[in-house]
């Protein structure tokens, strides 16, 4: 990590994509030790306050160590999407340290690389009433709801996706495609950045998934999910930090604690699976490390 920090100038902004448990953070520390900047999250888990270990947030020491911001500071039931981080992230931009974005969701670096459609807030009578539909079956009836041009854009496998754009179709009486067809010039082009995607060897990256939720484990993180129990909702984006349902299973006596990480572990390698995907089809001009 050290040998990559020091090939990046030290004026020009860096954005570091890569899979779960890949080692984005390390790199991220030694890139501002190196040369100065900010450590900003560009991960939607680790913005949530409850999600200490689970989320892998770089501790309070490593925090008060170097500039970090967009960390923990995200209620469970808070609304927050890929438009309130790319707001933040303005925020930050404009302190006027050179920025080093780290994190794992694609579509956060995607917004800020290549801009992201402004869409009014979708009213809450409008997300109950797709929530309900999703969950009463209508992913196929939400399909044919769209508007042609936003269903041929739409991962029509991926139901979140299609019950957005149906939501911001029924909300605003205008198609999702439309809005994106509207959509203002990003924060920072990849022209002007310097963006790293690191590549790890599945193997080896299996290995690493396993023992850091075996550390998880070690510090407390039932501890963190237990504090979750009493007011558990599986329906927030909150509650998909991984290993977060496996956890509150084996809190509620429906399976034992091994079985729980077993599955934990799991869940993370296919995430791991998923993120390696979308950048491999996305992230093609990006500079690529393979690791180890």
């Amino acid at each position: 990590m050290l040998r990559i920090a020091q090939d990046i100038p030290a004026e020009r902004p860096v954005l570091i994509a890569g899979p779960t448990a890949s080692g984005k953070s390390a790199l991220a520390a030694a890139i501002v030790e190196q040369g100065g900047g900010v450590i900003v999250n560009a991960d939607a888990l680790q913005v949530y306050a409850r999600w200490h270990l689970l989320s892998a947030r770089p501790s309070a020491a490593e925090q008060a160590g170097l500039p970090h911001r967009l960390y923990g500071h995200v209620g469970d039931a808070q609304p927050y999407s890929a438009g309130h981080w790319l707001r933040e992230v303005a925020g930050v931009l404009a302190e006027g340290l050179r920025p080093v974005v780290v994190g794992g969701t694609g579509l956060y670096f995607m917004a800020l690389t290549e801009g992201l459609a402004i869409i009014p807030p979708t009213p809450a009578a409008v997300r109950a009433t797709g929530d309900a539909w999703l969950a009463a079956g209508g992913l196929a009836e939400m399909i044919a709801a769209l508007d042609p041009a936003t269903r041929a854009r739409t991962d029509l496998q991926n139901p979140a996706r299609v019950q957005r754009a149906w939501e911001v179709l029924a909300a605003t009486g205008r198609g999702l495609a439309a809005w994106q067809a509207d959509t203002p010039p990003p924060l920072l082009p990849l022209a002007q950045v310097e963006p790293i995607v690191l590549r790890p060897d599945p193997g080896w990256l299996g290995e690493r998934i396993d023992r850091r939720f075996d550390a998880m484990l070690a510090a407390g993180a039932l501890d963190e999910v237990r504090a979750a129990l009493p007011g558990w909702n599986p329906a927030l984006p909150s509650a998909k930090a991984i290993g977060a349902p496996e956890l509150i299973a084996h809190l509620r006596g429906e399976m034992t604690l091994d079985a729980a990480a077993a599955a934990a572990k799991t869940a993370t390698r296919q995430y791991a699976k998923r993120q390696r995907t979308w950048f491999r089809s996305r992230m093609g001009g990006w500079r690529s490390i393979a690791l180890p």
